[in-house]
């Protein structure tokens, strides 16, 4: 089991402070969604062009891989869509400096239910990402939020797509409370297009959702795991501590080694 955690979750620590503490806990890797006051990843300073082949050799010293670039190129975004294609396809080109895989993109605003929306026009935009991103070896993943939450929604939009190198981020929270949606469920019908897992878990309080630390709330992580390591997934499983947006979560120290802790144990 390959673990990680995003930058989400540190968002006063340096790059430093972030390869160090992966070190530290024993992650295998870290998914980047901004660093210190730096949420694009296309500028972030250790992954320019002149500073990207030192922080590569740092990291395969650490024996650390950067499992995502994480974007907020939101490809429904037909007001600025100029400006989101231009993004997306940046962070294909950070995403090749820096050797990294997977790059995120989102086809929805926020993680509930959200009205309809056109598939096949989403689709199109994806594709062009994706066009852009192959050859530089780049996979364009898309996560299940929003209207993509829906499984259904999100086979639809790959489908539509069509292109080999794009994939599926697999957030286990939003399917399962916004969707209702079993994880036998979301692996049946989207498990062979998934790249990349995040895990979070949280529980409802007085009919408000309260996010909690990994374990702590009654989401079915193990299950989730439990069907994944069914069809062979053997990409990361990244916390998304979603401490940048709500500073009065646990801090990343205490959820990053709690996460590791309870997610080891799965495997004993």
């Amino acid at each position: 089991m390959k673990l990680c955690f995003s930058t989400l979750g540190c968002p006063e620590w340096s790059f430093s402070d972030i390869i160090s503490t992966a070190c530290d806990m024993g992650y295998d890797g870290i998914e980047i969604r901004g660093v210190g006051n730096v949420i694009d990843g296309t500028r972030i300073p250790q992954f320019s062009p002149e500073n990207a082949p030192k922080t590569m050799a740092l990291l395969a010293d650490k024996g650390l891989t950067i499992a995502c670039l994480t974007s907020a190129c939101y490809m429904n975004d037909s007001n600025h869509l100029d400006d989101v294609l231009y993004l997306a396809k940046a962070y294909a080109d950070t995403a090749h400096d820096m050797g990294i895989k997977n790059i995120r993109v989102l086809g929805d605003f926020g993680p509930e239910q959200s009205g309809e929306l056109n598939i096949a026009e989403i689709a199109a935009r994806v594709k062009e990402v994706a066009q852009y991103a192959k050859p530089l070896g780049v996979n364009v993943l898309v996560e299940t939020n929003g209207f993509f939450a829906d499984s259904r929604n999100m086979v639809k939009l790959v489908n539509c797509a069509d292109e080999e190198n794009i994939g599926v981020l697999w957030d286990i929270h939003h399917p399962y409370r916004y969707f209702d949606e079993t994880p036998e469920y979301t692996v049946d019908t989207i498990g062979d297009l998934i790249r990349h897992v995040h895990i979070k878990d949280s529980v409802y309080d007085n009919n408000k959702l309260k996010y909690t630390m990994v374990g702590y709330g009654d989401l079915p992580v193990r299950e989730c795991i439990e069907r994944l390591n069914a069809i062979g997934y053997d990409g990361f499983y990244s916390l998304e501590w979603l401490k940048r947006w709500d500073l009065s979560l646990e801090e990343p120290g205490i959820a990053f080694a709690g996460y590791a802790g309870y997610m080891k144990s799965l495997v004993k």
